[in-house]
Parts: structure tokens; sequence; C-alpha cells
């Protein structure tokens, strides 16, 4: 079985039309998650990071989003990762990975072997 790590960015394609290419990569992923062919792991700096785009920059009412998270996190082959190793984060950021939540997911990804970041570019994926 596949493991992708999701990218807050590419959470945000897959619920708006911000990226149509990148949307469709994620439909892709969720079809394989739906087929127990793929698991899908979300760090939970990336559900933060969601929240805030959608409320500041969709401008989205709060109980929708919330009903967006709880629908997301309830999926079959969907986990949240709760604790990422702070230290594997530090190694690599800023020297390697100038973005802190970035930092967080290549380093909660590093920590699954085989597992795959759904990059925040929509070209570079392919599931």
């Amino acid at each position: 079985m596949r493991h992708y790590v999701i990218d807050t960015n590419a959470l945000l394609s897959f619920v708006t039309d911000r990226s149509p290419a990148q949307q469709a990569v994620m439909t892709t992923v969720f079809e394989q998650v739906a087929a127990a062919r793929a698991a899908v792991l979300c760090p939970q700096n990336v559900i933060a990071e969601f929240v805030y785009v959608m409320d500041t920059v969709y401008r989205q009412p709060k109980p929708l989003i919330k009903s967006i998270i709880a629908d997301f996190i309830s999926l079959p082959g969907v986990t949240t990762i709760e604790k990422p190793d702070l230290k594997e984060v530090l190694s690599l950021w800023p020297e390697l990975i100038d973005d802190f939540g970035d930092a967080i997911v290549a380093a909660s990804a590093a920590s699954i072997k085989g597992a795959v970041v759904i990059p925040s570019t929509a070209g570079s994926c392919a599931p």
C-alpha cells in the first residue's frame, strides 16, 4: 500500500478550484484511498494552515471549514500525524527547507518507510 503525506496546498486544491491540475492529482489519490490501495497521512499543522487559509483567504464560514475537516479526517485511509519528530524537522529547517510547515511535512514523510509527499505544486506529483 502506498502512503502519501499531504501538504496544505494539495488539500486546498482538492476542496477549491485554485489548481485544477492538482485537484485532479488529489482526486486520483483519494480514489486509490477509497479502493484501499493507498493511505493519506496528514500532519496536524496542515489542518491548522488549511483552517487559516480557508478562513482568511477564502473567507469561508467556520462551520463549513469544520465540516470539511471532520469529513476529511473521518475518511477511511486518512490518518492524522500528531507528533512530528522535531529533531528531524530542525535538521531540515531552514537550511534545506525554508518553510517550517513544509519541513514538518517532509519530516513526517521521512518517518514512514516509502511515504511520498503530495507536494504543493501539481506538476511534480504522480500518484
